[in-house]
Parts: structure tokens; C-alpha cells; sequence
């Protein structure tokens, strides 16, 4: 959210405090940053004066900031001051320098395990002090924690009661955000502190997957969920599964206590470090600097500081609205000599493509393409990469080029990138290529704008996760390079021999990488440190890429191979039926976190893992042609939605089935020759096909 700067009408001074600009506004009132005489910022909300005389919403004002100052917690927005009478009542609250988890999610994407264990931890604790002070929150949500260097901190304590307290609202009114009050609150019923366990769970679901536990096409569905449907965790990790399904219990009587939650979440040692390194962190110390600023005197010089402070006000995004006036922080402004990726901005949202309808089609005929197909990419064999919204292609002309999701136009290209060479996303942020001259080059995802530059010596992008990208040097080594300080994090030999036949393939995800060559071996490196964690040999030559779910690796090749991703140990695996120089075995897999999907010439299957049995158990197999038919092509499968794409053995055109039955949809063609290459996200299938591409809806679950 940017501060704008104060308007007509705008209140100069508070109580000790004099206001430098808005922060928000909502329904109620708005949320000005303040200072006070010794310097120290502070967020002031204050009531409308067209409602201050509403005695209802006055009380429930000043409901707020007794309830706030009740709470004496470290794991709360302290209350620094408030007047409750005449006038224009405000309260001051402690300026927090940090994003909420709902901005944190959205901008660096889910939590791994670890951090939601000590994010889980640290939010039961603070839930425990507030329900001591014989309160209870009741609108625990992502919007209303703020992760800071010290960790989760929980604000707005506007519709906060005593525990016998029942709700405000007036009949057929929603008190909570819909998805997070627990289903006492939405019914109306009594509210107590078990309401706060079961939005701190649906608030942990979030964290740990990027989704809502209870979601629908409008409030009414999402409500009706919360009290009768089952939570969607099917993306939660199933070792916080189990640790966060008791949470979201219908019956209060049935959910732990926050001690309970505190004792079970107890995370491992280092486990906060998401909040000292690493993006989000680096995002924090943005803030706490430039909120350093803030508190200086008038045009007083801050070391590193090129802008005023009056013209820092008008341009930069400051701290967040801790006092819930209805907005959420944004990006913060930062000198380039102080950080190479300063003006890199937040991850845009994700735009979702409506599903499409599968009682509207006619039956065995595909759906009518979103966009496309549009004759703009090289005949290369790079899959098309989906960035938000974004996908990045080969652009026919040399360099990349990125097209908008939603309608294939044109958002930007790098001319002098070569894309043959690898590109990768930087946590939705940043896009990474290596340019003719070998130099490591980042760009704005969504706009193109340069960001970096780095060094001479690059020839391959292998992956990229939310903090590092992984490449591999002219000399054959390999390197981690932070991408947001520029520094080598580690460079080490890279162990797979360069192939005439094309580059290694890899994955990476939870402190893992995992690199499979053209010789067959696959070796697995900690992104931490550089060391090999495990490795194999023997797994394809043919270029397939490895595929992570959870702490699970899924590799291709003459066997279809389930590893556990820290240390390497088997689950479980699947023999080719054949394979030899025109049938290489299993094709790149796919997997949707709970299964996994590969094609082995002109069969499909669906695996799921059977903890402990040593094999998989195998959902479906769908035939694709003859036994004959198959070209060798390594095109991974698309899953989307309640859909499974899949690339026929001959190229000719991508079979598409349902999930979980494997009822063949219809059948997809382009007119363009070659292999298809295929990516989704977002409720789309990306399909290029010899040049061309085309962007597809896809059917619900």
C-alpha cells in the first residue's frame, strides 16, 4: 500500500503524535504513520468523524484499544496511546516493519515445513497470552499477522471480546472473513478461544500451501464449507497435515488448546530462519530501514538516503496498517547502491482462469483455446514457463519473450538473452538467462525491466528457487548465485559430463537440487552448502527431468523411481517395459504433490506412493497407441484442474483425461509439426507445438 500524502481535511497532529501520511483507510476510519517528539514512528487510526458520533461504532472503538492494551504479549502490536473522547478519537499502535503472511505468501509462495512449524509455534503461544488477558481474537486471518525480524506479530483487535462475549453484528452480517472464522462464529453461536485454534489453523493451511482451506465462488459457499465441508489440505505437506486437520475440528470441544498446538508445532533448531534469511528477511530489513528514515528529523540526511524525507513520503510504500484500517502493505523504496534488486517490486497476484464447463461441451470435442495458437516461439525444446502472469517462452527471433496469461499479447522480450541456454523464476519476482557474452541477467517478471547483471562466465541455468539460481559455468562448474545480493552462495565441480546431446536437467525444491545428466547419473546437492546430500547412477540419458512433490523426488528413465528428497531413500519404483535407443523408458513425470504421472511409450499411468509397501499403487493406466507408435519424445504430462494432459507416443496430438478416473475428455491438436511441450498453472495448459503456442482452459475436479 503507498502512503499518499495528507489531504484536505487530514487531522496535522494526534496527541503527541504529528501525521506524515496516510497508510489506509477502511470503513471506520483511517491509519495516518505518525511520529512523535523523540522520533518514533507510529501507526494513529483514527474514527471518521461522520461515524464519531455513532455511539455503536464509538464503543466498539474504544472496545478496541482496551482490549489491545489488555493483551501485555511480545507476539502483539503494542498500544503506544489512545483518546476514546471527544473530538476524534484515535489510537496509536507500534509501527511493524515487516509484511503481513497473506503479502508474504502471495509474494514468495508457501511456506516450507519448518517455517509454518515455528510460525504455528509462535502464533499458539501469542493466542495463549491473548486468551490469559480473558480474550478472544475472532478474526485470525494472513491479513492480520505481520511477520517482522522477530517474528509473527498479530494485530487488529477491532472485533476482539471478552471470552463470554457474543458477537456485534446485526443478522446475516459476516464478523470474520470468510474461510477463517470457525463455524460457531459463522452460525452465530457463542465464541471462545477454541473459535481462535480453528482460524489459526485454516490461517497455517494457507502458509504451508498458498490456499485456502475452505474456499467457493462467493461468501455463501465459502461459509457453507466452513460448517459442513471438509478442509482442502490436499497441498499441505501430510506431515503438518495431521498437525493442522485437528485445528479445523466443526466441534470446539475437539480442537487442541495453543499450548498443545505450541508443544506438537515445535519446530527444529534454525527453523526461524525465514525471518533472518533469505527474501522475506531481506524484505523486512527494506522496511526497517527505510522506516529508520521515517523516524529522522525533517530533511535530516540519512546515510545512503538519496530522496528528502517529504519526497520519500509521497513515493514510498511504509510499514503496514497494524490497526486494520483494510489495506496491506507494499513494496518499499531503496536507493540502488544499496541493494542490486531495490526496485524489484512485490510478485504480482496470479490471474486464475475461469474453469471451463463440462456440462456446456460437447462431449469428446476440446474447449475453445483462451488464446492462441499464436506462431511467436522457436522450434526449441524448453518447456513454456508460466510466471504469474506470465509465461516465458523462446521468442522465434532469439531472446525470450513474455506473453500475458489471461490473452497471449506481448509484455516484454530480451533480445539478447539466449534462451537455449535456460531461464528460470526467481520466487515470481525475477526472470534469469544468461546472455551471448555469458553474463547471468535478471529482469521484472511481469514488466521486463532489467535488474542485474552479473559476471562473464555463465552457459547453462539449471533452476532457480526463491532465493538462488543454479548454473552451470563454461569451465563445468557448478554455482549458486544469490539473486538478490549477487553473491556466490558456493561454486563446486559439476559432476556430469557436458553430452553433444544436450544439457542436465534439474529440479529443485527444500533445500535440494537435484541435477540428472545426459550420462545417467543423478546427483542431489544441499543448496545450503554445495555438498552432495546423495546420488545414483544409471537413470536415463535422454534427458528427462526430475519432478519434486513434498519431500519426494520422482526420476525417469529406464525406471520410474520415488526417492525421499533429503536422503535419497527409495519408496518405491516401476520398470520400463522396454527400453533402448528409440524407446529411452519412462518420459519426464509430473506430479500434483500426491501423485505422480509419466508416460512410458504408449502407456500413461497415475501412481500414488503406499507408505512403507515398496511400491506404488497404481490409480490408472490409459493406452496411448501401439506398442509401436512411440517416437522417444520426453514430454512431460500437464495437470490441471481435474485434468491430466497427455502427450500421445507418435507427437501427433495430447490426449486429455479426468484425474482421478481417467475418462478421456477429447482429444487436442495444433497445426504445427514436432513434439508438444506443455506447462500449466493457474487453471491453464500451455501447449507449443513447432513454433506455436496456445493457451487452454481446463475442466474443475
Amino acid at each position: 500500500m503507498t502512503t499518499q500524502p495528507l489531504a484536505t481535511g487530514d487531522p496535522l497532529r494526534l496527541g503527541p503524535y504529528r501525521l506524515l501520511g496516510v497508510l489506509g483507510e477502511g470503513g471506520m476510519g483511517k491509519v495516518y504513520v505518525g511520529r512523535d517528539g523523540s522520533g518514533a514512528p507510529a501507526a494513529v487510526k483514527v474514527l471518521r468523524p461522520e461515524l464519531a458520533h455513532d455511539q455503536h461504532l464509538a464503543q466498539r472503538f474504544v472496545r478496541e484499544a482496551d482490549m489491545a492494551r489488555a493483551v501485555t504479549s511480545k507476539g502483539v502490536a503494542r498500544v503506544l496511546g489512545a483518546r476514546t473522547e471527544g473530538g476524534r478519537p484515535w489510537i496509536a499502535a507500534e509501527f511493524l516493519a515487516g509484511p503481513t503472511l497473506d503479502e508474504a505468501v502471495r509474494t514468495y509462495g508457501p511456506m516450507d515445513v519448518p517455517t509454518v512449524r515455528a510460525l504455528a509455534a509462535q502464533l499458539a503461544r501469542t493466542l495463549h497470552d491473548i486468551h490469559l488477558a480473558g480474550l478472544v481474537h475472532r478474526d485470525l486471518k494472513p491479513a492480520n499477522i505481520v511477520l517482522t525480524s522477530t517474528g509473527p506479530r498479530i494485530i487488529d483487535f477491532g472485533i476482539a471480546r471478552p471470552e463470554h462475549g457474543l458477537t456485534l453484528t446485526t443478522t446475516g452480517q459476516i464478523p470474520v472473513t470468510p474461510g477463517y472464522g470457525a463455524p460457531e462464529q459463522v452460525l452465530g453461536q457463542r465464541v471462545g478461544p477454541a473459535s481462535d485454534v480453528f482460524s489459526l489453523g485454516a490461517v497455517l493451511a494457507y502458509a504451508a500451501s498458498g490456499r485456502r482451506a475452505f474456499d467457493g465462488g462467493h461468501v455463501a459457499a465459502v461459509q457453507y464449507e466452513v460448517v459442513h465441508g471438509a478442509p482442502d489440505l490436499s497441498l499441505v505437506p501430510p506431515e503438518l497435515q495431521q498437525l493442522i486437520g485437528p485445528c479445523l475440528a466443526k466441534d470446539p470441544a475437539f480442537r487442541p488448546t495453543p499450548p498443545r498446538i505450541a508443544e506438537a508445532f515445535a519446530p527444529p533448531k534454525g527453523a526461524d530462519r525465514a525471518w533472518r534469511k533469505g527474501p522475506l528477511a531481506e524484505d523486512v530489513k527494506r522496511r526497517e530501514t527505510a522506516t529508520r528514515r521515517l523516524a529522522a528529523p525533517e530533511d535530516t540526511a540519512v546515510p545512503g538516503a538519496a530522496p528528502s524525507r517529504r519526497r520519500f513520503l509521497t513515493m514510498t510504500a511504509v510499514g503496514v496498517a497494524v490497526l486494520g484500517a483494510g489495506g496491506g502493505a507494499g513494496a518499499w523504496w531503496l536507493n540502488r547502491e544499496e541493494s542490486p534488486t531495490a526496485d524489484v517490486p512485490p510478485a504480482v497476484a496470479t490471474p486464475e482462469a475461469a474453469f471451463a464447463s463440462l456440462i456446456d461441451s460437447e462431449p469428446g470435442k476440446a474447449p475453445k483455446a483462451l488464446w492462441g495458437p499464436l506462431d511467436v516461439a522457436a522450434r526449441d525444446d524448453h518447456l513454456p514457463l508460466p510466471v504469474r502472469d506470465v509465461v516465458i517462452v523462446q521468442a522465434r527471433t532469439g531472446g525470450l519473450l513474455a506473453l500475458s496469461v489471461t490473452d497471449g499479447k506481448e509484455r516484454w522480450r530480451a533480445k539478447g538473452i539466449r534462451a537455449d541456454a535456460g531461464y528460470a523464476s526467481v520466487a515470481g519476482r525475477l526472470v534469469v538467462g544468461i546472455d551471448e557474452a555469458g553474463a547471468l541477467n535478471a529482469f521484472v517478471a511481469s514488466t521486463g525491466a532489467p535488474v542485474w547483471q552479473t559476471g562473464g562466465d555463465a552457459d547453462q541455468v539449471l533452476a532457480a528457487d526463491d532465493t538462488h539460481v543454479y548454473l552451470v559455468t563454461k569451465d563445468n562448474r557448478l554455482r549458486a548465485v544469490d539473486a538478490w545480493t549477487l553473491a556466490t552462495a558456493w561454486t563446486r565441480p559439476m559432476l556430469s559430463p557436458r553430452s553433444p546431446e544436450g544439457p542436465a536437467k534439474a529440479a529443485t525444491g527444500r533445500k535440494r537440487l537435484v541435477i540428472q545428466g545426459r550420462d545417467g547419473q543423478v546427483d542431489v546437492v544441499d543448496t545450503t552448502t554445495g555438498e552432495t546430500a546423495w546420488k545414483l547412477k544409471d537413470q536415463g540419458t535422454r534427458g528427462q527431468v526430475p519432478a519434486i512433490g513434498g519431500d519426494t523426488v520422482y526420476l525417469a528413465g529406464p525406471k520410474l523411481i520415488a526417492r525421499t528428497l533429503d536422503e535419497g531413500d527409495i519408496l518405491w519404483m516401476d520398470e520400463a517395459m522396454s527400453s533402448s535407443d528409440r524407446k529411452p523408458g519412462w518420459a519426464s513425470p509430473t506430479t500434483d504433490g500426491t501423485s505422480v504421472y509419466a508416460v512410458e511409450g504408449y502407456r500413461a499411468c497415475r501412481y500414488t506412493t503406499l507408505a512403507g509397501s515398496g511400491r506404488p499403487s497404481t490409480e490408472w493406466t490409459e493406452i496411448l497407441g501401439d506398442p509401436g507408435s512411440t517416437t522417444g519424445t520426453l514430454t512431460a504430462p500437464a495437470v490441471q484442474g481435474g485434468t491430466v494432459w497427455l502427450p500421445e507416443p507418435d507427437d501427433s496430438a495430447v490426449r486429455v483425461v479426468k484425474k482421478t478416473t481417467r475418462e478421456v475428455l477429447f482429444t487436442m491438436r495444433m497445426q504445427h509439426e514436432g513434439p508438444y511441450r506443455l506447462a500449466g498453472d493457474a487453471h491453464r495448459v500451455f501447449l507449443a507445438r513447432g513454433g506455436g503456442i496456445t493457451a487452454m482452459p481446463v475442466y474443475d475436479e
